[in-house]
C-alpha cells in the first residue's frame, strides 16, 4: 500500500471530464435567427457578464477552422482569450473551444413560436489557471454555470425586446 498526501489524492482523482454543465431556454425566435446570433461572436458581449470584445479573426466568420479573440472577466481578472469554431451548422449548431481547455456548444432546436437553445460548457483539459484542486474547479463550473443563466435570460431578453422594436 503507498501512502500519498491528501493533494496527491486531490490531482489524482481529477478529471477535465467530470466538470461540465447544460442549460436551456426558450427564445422567441427561430433557430436560424437564433444561431445567427449567436453565432456572430461579436454579439456576445451584449448578453453575457463575462465576456467582451469578442470578435472574428480578420477574413473570419462563422466556420469550422475559423479563430476568434474576446475577453474574458472572472474575480476581477481580465485576460484575452482564442477560440476556434469547431462546428457552425445554420440553425442547429454551433461550437467553439477556448484556449484548448474549454468547448462551449449551443444547440437549437425550434419548439411553438421560437426556439429552444441548449448551451453547454465541458472542460477538456486541467490547467492551473483554471484551479488546480477540486474545490477550485468545482468553483470555477459554479460561477461558469451561473455566467450561462445570465447569458441565457439577458438573450431572451434581448431577442423578445428586438422583436418588439420591429
Amino acid at each position: 500500500m503507498s501512502i500519498t498526501t491528501p493533494d496527491q489524492n486531490a490531482c489524482e482523482r481529477l478529471q477535465a471530464e467530470d466538470f461540465h454543465f447544460t442549460r436551456n431556454a426558450w427564445i422567441a425566435a427561430a433557430p436560424s435567427k437564433v444561431y445567427d446570433l449567436v453565432s456572430d461572436v461579436s454579439m456576445i458581449s451584449a448578453w453575457s457578464p463575462s465576456a467582451s470584445q469578442v470578435s472574428y479573426d480578420e477574413g473570419a466568420g462563422p466556420r469550422a477552422g475559423s479563430w476568434f479573440s474576446g475577453r474574458n472577466e472572472r474575480g476581477g481578472k481580465e485576460w484575452t482569450s482564442r477560440s476556434q469554431v469547431l462546428r457552425a451548422q445554420p440553425g442547429e449548431e454551433f461550437a467553439f473551444v477556448v484556449d484548448g481547455l474549454v468547448q462551449w456548444t449551443w444547440t437549437f432546436q425550434p419548439l411553438g413560436a421560437g426556439t429552444v437553445v441548449q448551451q453547454s460548457w465541458q472542460l477538456l483539459g486541467l490547467d492551473p489557471v483554471l484551479g488546480s484542486t477540486r474545490t477550485d474547479l468545482e468553483a470555477l463550473l459554479a460561477h461558469m454555470a451561473d455566467s450561462v443563466e445570465t447569458t441565457l435570460v439577458s438573450f431572451a431578453r434581448w431577442v423578445t425586446e428586438e422583436n418588439r422594436t420591429r
